[in-house]
């Protein structure tokens, strides 16, 4: 498994480059722009991302502070824009209770403890908890997504109904625990999913191809 998975590395990272994943001009619009990105592609998220900055609402206390129907209307863009505002606000209220608004103080604790404090808090599931984790606290957890689990499992690697924690801990546990790494190996799987291992897959030119044994289904 081990070389299966620096072996999708490679040529992955081969065809891609470098991909300088997670995309944010500063640890806390990183883990915004995690929580918003739920449920939505990343380009919905870039717009409401911009709304935010042009309102001048890019803070935890300015994003606490605003009238609700102002941040709904800069969050529009993402989707469900009531409900992410509310996640939002309640992120940003904990992080002004517990770390004077600083998500690098945060990133001081300790991740066992950090990452069980972030599942806490109401509209942060496993994968948004890891986002916030790995990219904007730098702390070596691997984020899995659907991308993720249909790659693997249409490559036989694994079942395609594996559960998150499972998925995740195959990649910690044969994977050197290297920060760089997974944030790369990360965005390479979101870059390759979107582009070839999609619902109806175009594996003409995936350069995971030739990982493919011949004549395996793809699922």
């Amino acid at each position: 498994m081990r070389r299966t998975l620096e072996a999708f590395y490679r040529r992955m990272a081969a065809h891609y480059g470098p991909t300088h994943w997670w995309p944010g001009d500063s640890a806390f619009e990183i883990a915004i722009g995690a929580i918003l990105t739920q449920n939505t592609a990343w380009t919905n998220v870039e717009k409401a991302i911009a709304n935010l900055k042009r309102a001048r609402l890019l803070s935890p206390r300015k994003m606490v502070a605003c009238p609700v129907d102002e941040l709904e209307a800069a969050l529009r863009p993402s989707g469900y824009f009531r409900q992410k505002a509310k996640r939002v606000r309640l992120f940003c209220q904990h992080l002004i209770g517990h770390y004077r608004g600083s998500v690098v103080r945060m990133a001081r604790r300790p991740l066992p403890e950090l990452r069980e404090e972030l599942l806490a808090l109401n509209g942060i599931g496993p994968e948004t908890a890891d986002d916030i984790l790995l990219y904007a606290c730098e702390k070596p957890v691997f984020v899995v997504d659907a991308y993720t689990r249909r790659i693997l499992s249409r490559h036989g690697l694994v079942p395609p109904d594996i559960g998150y924690e499972p998925l995740r801990a195959l990649f910690e546990r044969h994977l050197d625990e290297d920060i760089h790494t997974f944030k790369e190996y990360h965005g390479l799987i979101v870059w390759t999913g979107k582009d070839f291992c999609r619902k109806q897959p175009d594996c003409g030119a995936c350069p995971l191809r030739p990982l493919l044994k011949k004549g395996q289904p793809l699922l």
